[in-house]
């Protein structure tokens, strides 16, 4: 990422010795595990590659004598080094890094650009040339550097003091007993995500009892008790909220990937995650907003109401409770049963598979087709981060059945992990197997109202779906339609 963000100038060899030791300067070793901790490194390196030091260049030798003996392909080299700085860096981020469009937006604020939308369009209109060979270059295998210089006292000390200035440590008195006294509490500065990268760490403690100590002291003994893998890690715990919402008082507390919501003497752990901007449900259809999220939008576009961050109740508009719930800047945030808010996103069945492909803000059409496919849409053991639906055929079935779409739907959970599976959303909702949304196709044994079976499959725009294992088939606008022995097995593809 350094090595391509970097002003292109200069031989090959020089940028990436200078790209690896702003990397290897930006290491602030165990804290750097955590995904919070890497969206700080990330932010630390791209400012140092957008705007490198001439004193990088000095005593290059060890990070020189440590290149790989081959090197990125320079046809790609070329073509970024001639961006704009800004929109290299765009590019490199939702390309490269494969960050989504929001995190792009959120990660440019942090470099200090002011307009990073034209920066952003600019990179998803650029067409770079193919690699010249089909290796790919794996900064992994880089061998060791070795260089006898240590971070200099200073910069430590720097250091240190601006994570103390982000981090303002709330131990509570001896008054309590010992289980409470074990987890430390901490909250981040009211300011903290002005100033740093805008992760879960930065989110200061919102609410009425915020500064409660007897209240939020309970909530931490509480999780101090938890058994096993429902107890905080490393007896520390960020407050995230604490306040009386209708009526009864609510500490939210958070500790890596787990949250815990204490309440009325209960307490409550989940895994939530570490995306930094999804809303986190507190309860009785209220949630809590990112820091920087300020103007949340009702699905209908008006102001969504919010105090101290909290938004006012909102509720899916469906049956089981679960789709869309409001608008937060370009996209829409949805209740699918997790802790937190999930992004939705949606393509019709006029997608071709392999374009543009990132969550934008659901209008009419496509919320209520969420309505429809919420409540059938499978739960995850992990929170989810974004769920997108690739409606790929939309029609009636045939033999007088009635109007369904055939949809592919990618879950992607707080780990970034993938998994998609396709329904046949009609009159009755089946689950058909699990689905590629590069290549939209999917299949089931089907039985009309007439009583007789048939082998249905469908595929998205472009294709055509082909059935091996049935008897006679026939095909319109890339439905399939066969005859067989139900439920036996067919392959099937789309060409």
């Amino acid at each position: 990422m350094a090595y391509f963000v970097l002003p292109g100038r200069g031989k090959r060899v020089y940028r990436l010795a200078i790209a690896r030791r702003i990397v290897d300067s930006t290491a602030r070793g165990a804290r750097d595990r955590s995904a919070a901790g890497h969206a700080r490194r990330r932010t630390r390196v791209l400012r140092r590659a957008l705007r490198p030091s001439r004193r990088l260049q000095i005593g290059l030798g060890p990070w020189l004598r440590a290149l790989p003996a081959r090197l990125p392909d320079p046809a790609l080299t070329t073509a970024l080094s001639k961006l704009d700085p800004h929109v290299r860096v765009a590019y490199v981020l939702r390309h490269m890094e494969g960050l989504p469009r929001y995190a792009v937006h959120d990660q440019m604020i942090e470099l200090g650009v002011r307009h990073p939308w034209p920066a952003i369009r600019a990179a998803e209109a650029i067409v770079v040339p193919a690699p010249r060979r089909g290796e790919r270059f794996e900064p992994a295998l880089l061998r060791p550097v070795r260089n006898r210089s240590v971070l200099p006292l200073a910069t430590a000390a720097v250091l240190t003091a601006a994570l103390a200035g982000a981090l303002v440590a709330t131990e509570h008195g001896g008054s309590r007993g010992a289980s409470a006294r074990s987890l430390r509490l901490v909250a981040a500065a009211p300011d903290a995500w002005t100033r740093g990268a805008r992760t879960l760490d930065a989110w200061p403690p919102r609410g009425d009892l915020a500064r409660d100590r007897a209240f939020t002291g309970r909530a931490a003994g509480a999780w101090s008790a938890a058994p096993g893998a429902r107890r905080a890690a490393g007896g520390t715990a960020q407050l995230l909220f604490a306040g009386r919402l209708d009526g009864a008082p609510l500490a939210v507390l958070r500790s890596g990937d787990l949250v815990a919501r204490y309440r009325s003497g209960r307490l409550d752990v989940v895994t939530a995650g570490t995306d930094p901007s999804a809303p986190i449900a507190l309860g009785g259809g209220r949630y809590l907003l990112a820091p920087w999220e300020t103007r949340p939008e009702t699905l209908a576009g008006g102001r969504l109401p919010t105090s101290g961050g909290v938004t006012e109740p909102v509720r899916p508009g469906t049956r089981c409770g679960r789709g869309a719930l409001f608008h937060l800047g370009s996209r829409t945030v949805g209740d699918l049963g997790g802790p937190r808010a999930t992004v939705l996103a949606y393509h019709s069945p006029a997608h071709r598979p392999g374009g543009a492909d990132r969550p934008a803000r659901l209008g009419r059409t496509a919320r209520a087709f969420w309505d429809r496919l919420a409540c059938a849409t499978p739960r995850l053991a992990q929170p989810l981060s974004e769920a997108m639906a690739f409606d790929f055929w939309s029609g009636r079935l045939p033999h007088g059945g009635k109007p369904a779409d055939w949809v592919c739907t990618r879950l992607t959970d707080a780990t970034g992990a993938k998994t998609a599976s396709a329904t046949l959303l009609g009159a009755e909702n089946r689950a058909t197997g699990t689905c590629d949304p590069r290549r939209l196709v999917s299949g089931t044994w089907w039985r009309a109202p007439s009583g007789r079976w048939y082998y249905l499959a469908a595929a998205g725009r472009g294709l055509v779906p082909h059935a091996d294992g049935v008897r006679r088939s026939t095909t319109k606008d890339r439905l399939l339609v066969a005859t067989g022995t139900p439920n036996s097995a067919v392959t099937l593809t789309a060409r």
